[in-house]
C-alpha cells in the first residue's frame, strides 16, 4: 500500500480549494475571526507571495457563512452564528500594464461578475458609481450590510511609480473608484484592503480615516507566513521527506529550511515567519532553491533603484527612523521602506531611545536572489558569464586559494566593455566596484557582507568560509599597503579572533583607468 503524502498547495490561494481539496491549511482562522469581529475597514501591506490573497479568499468564505469549511478550525470553534452576507471580492493583481483603460475594464469584468450574481442591473458606467448604487441595492434585497474586498490594491500604481504623470492619472482613476466607501459606511459590514506597499492614505482612499492599519502591529504579525511553531507541527512529513532526498538529518533540514527561508519580521517585537511560498515549495519538491525570485522581480524595483541610485553594500545592517515606515510610496525620499515592504529586507533591531529600526536581509534566499538579479545592472548584461566566473570565484575561495579567486576577478572586470556594469545614479568610484565585487561574492550564499560595522568604522567586505575569514579593504587607484593599514588601524579583523577559524586580511586595489582590480596583497592575522 502507498504511503500518502501530505499535499501541499503550491499557488493555489482560495481557501474553498484548499479545504475541499485536502490540501496542508496553516490555520489563520483566529486572526480572519478577531478582526471580523472588532473592526470594520483594515489595511494590512505584505510582500509577494506571502498569502495575502489566500487570506482574503478566507474572508470571503467567513462572510459568506461557510460553516463546512471551517469545521475543526479555530474559527470554526468560536463561531456561533454563521451569518451569510453579500461580498464583493475585487482582485487588482491582473492590472499591470500601466493604463487607466485596462484598470477600468478590469473592474468592469469584476462589477459585471457581481452584478450577474446578484441581478443587479448596472445603471453608470463609473465604477465607483457601480459599486456604491450595488452595495446599496444588496442591503435593500438582503437586509444585510455587504463586505467588501479589495486584493493587491496597488498593483495598478506600482507598474507606473517611475512615471509621475501617469502615477497621477492611475491614483486619481482608482481614488474615484474607492471615494464611495465612506459614503456607504451604513451599508457596509467590514473592508479589508491588501496590498504590498502603502500608498499615502489621502491620495488614494480619500476620505476614508477610520482605516485600521494593522500591517506593523505584533499581534498580527504571523497573519500571513508560517511560525517555527507552525512549521515544527504541520510539516513533519516534509521534513522527514526532503532529509531523505538531501541525505541531511531532521535537525540539518530545520537548520537549512531556517538559513532559506525564516527572518521575516513584521513589528519590533515580533517572532520571525517563514516566506509560505517557498516553504511550501521546498515540501512540495524537496529541493532547497530560491522559489520567490523564480516567481519574477517586480519592475518597479529596479526602477526605483536607478532612482535612488541604491549603495547595494550598505542595504544589510541599514538603520531607518521609524516615520520612514509611515511615509507614503509616491513621496519616498528613501529606498528602505520600499524594499521592507516589499520583503528584501526585514527588521532585525529597534532601538527604542532613537525609535531606530535595523534592517537587514531576512534570509539566504532573498539576499542571494536580490543581489544576483543585480547583475545585470551592476556588473554585465552577460549574466552567463557573470554567473559562471562568481562560480569560478566562489569555488576558489570555499577552497581558500584567495589567489585563484582573485586572479579569477580581474581577468572578468577587464573584459566587461566600460559603458557596462554602471547604474545610473549609482555611487561612483571605489564604492561602485565594492559593490560589483560583492554582487559576484554573494554566490557564497550567507557567508559574505559588505560595509561591515566594527567599534572603529565599516570594512569594506567579510567573507566566511568553513575555514577561513576573509577581511577585505578595497581602495581606488590606491595602494594594497594602505588598506591592509586601515584593516590593523580600525581593527576591522579584532572581531574574529576568537573565532576559531583562520582570519585573512587582503587589501585590494582598483584602478579606475583599467577598471579591474590591479593588485593585491594578503596576509594572515596574527
Amino acid at each position: 500500500m502507498m504511503e500518502q503524502r501530505a499535499k501541499y498547495p503550491v499557488g493555489i490561494q482560495t481557501f474553498e480549494k484548499i479545504r475541499k481539496g485536502g490540501y496542508l491549511y496553516i490555520d489563520k482562522t483566529k486572526y480572519v475571526y478577531d478582526l471580523a469581529n472588532s473592526s470594520q475597514y483594515v489595511f494590512l501591506s505584505r510582500p509577494r507571495r506571502f498569502g495575502k490573497s489566500l487570506l482574503t479568499s478566507t474572508f470571503n468564505a467567513y462572510f459568506s457563512g461557510r460553516k463546512d469549511l471551517f469545521n475543526g478550525l479555530a474559527a470554526g470553534k468560536i463561531e456561533k452564528d454563521w451569518i451569510e452576507y453579500p461580498v464583493l471580492s475585487f482582485s487588482l493583481a491582473s492590472a499591470k500594464m500601466g493604463t487607466v483603460e485596462e484598470l477600468e475594464d478590469v473592474l468592469d469584468e469584476q462589477l459585471c461578475f457581481y452584478e450577474r450574481k446578484y441581478g443587479i442591473a448596472a445603471r453608470n458606467k463609473y465604477p465607483g458609481t457601480r459599486l456604491s448604487a450595488m452595495v446599496k441595492e444588496l442591503f435593500s434585497i438582503t437586509g444585510r450590510q455587504a463586505v467588501i474586498l479589495i486584493d493587491e490594491y496597488d498593483s495598478p500604481m506600482l507598474t507606473v511609480l517611475h512615471d509621475k504623470e501617469r502615477l497621477e492619472h492611475m491614483r486619481t482613476a482608482l481614488q474615484s473608484f474607492y471615494a464611495p466607501l465612506k459614503d456607504l459606511d451604513p451599508y457596509l459590514r467590514f473592508v479589508f484592503i491588501t496590498g504590498i506597499t502603502k500608498f499615502s492614505q489621502l491620495s488614494v482612499f480619500s476620505q476614508l480615516n477610520n482605516l485600521v492599519k494593522i500591517s506593523m502591529m505584533p499581534e498580527y504579525s504571523a497573519i500571513c507566513g508560517i511560525t517555527q511553531e507552525e512549521l515544527e507541527e504541520n510539516f513533519e512529513d516534509g521534513i522527514v521527506r526532503l532529509g531523505q532526498r538531501n541525505g541531511m538529518s531532521h535537525a540539518e533540514v530545520l537548520d537549512a529550511l531556517k538559513n532559506k527561508y525564516d527572518g521575516y519580521h513584521f513589528s519590533h517585537s515580533s517572532p520571525g515567519v517563514y516566506n509560505p511560498f517557498s516553504l511550501l515549495s521546498a515540501m512540495y519538491s524537496r529541493e532547497l532553491h530560491n522559489y520567490w525570485f523564480e516567481t519574477g522581480t517586480p519592475g518597479f524595483l529596479i526602477s526605483q533603484l536607478r532612482k535612488f541610485g541604491t549603495d547595494i553594500t550598505r542595504l544589510d545592517g541599514s538603520v531607518a527612523d521609524a516615520s520612514e515606515f509611515d511615509a507614503p510610496t509616491e513621496d519616498m525620499h528613501s529606498i528602505l521602506p520600499l524594499l521592507y515592504q516589499s520583503g528584501y529586507l526585514t527588521i532585525k533591531n529597534y532601538d527604542n531611545s532613537y525609535d531606530e529600526y535595523i534592517l537587514g536581509f531576512p534570509n539566504e534566499e532573498v539576499k542571494v536572489g536580490f543581489t544576483r538579479m543585480l547583475i545585470p545592472f551592476y556588473v554585465s548584461s552577460d549574466t552567463n558569464g557573470t554567473t559562471n566566473a562568481c562560480r569560478q570565484i566562489c569555488r576558489a575561495l570555499t577552497e581558500d586559494h584567495i589567489d585563484a579567486a582573485l586572479t579569477a576577478a580581474q581577468s572578468f572586470f577587464a573584459a566587461i566593455p566600460y559603458q557596462e556594469g554602471t547604474l545610473k545614479n549609482a555611487p561612483a568610484a571605489e564604492g561602485h566596484f565594492t559593490a560589483m565585487l560583492y554582487v559576484m561574492f554573494s554566490f557564497l550564499n550567507r557567508y559574505v557582507w559588505s560595509q561591515v560595522r566594527v567599534a572603529l568604522g565599516r570594512m569594506d567586505i567579510l567573507v566566511k568560509t568553513g575555514s577561513t575569514i576573509y577581511v577585505m579593504e578595497l581602495k581606488l587607484d590606491g595602494s594594497v599597503e594602505e588598506a591592509l593599514k586601515q584593516i590593523d588601524n580600525k581593527g576591522y579583523a579584532i572581531p574574529w579572533k576568537a573565532d576559531g577559524r583562520k582570519v585573512v586580511k587582503v587589501g585590494i586595489s582598483f584602478s579606475s583607468e583599467k577598471r579591474t582590480i590591479s593588485e593585491w596583497k594578503v596576509r594572515q592575522s596574527a
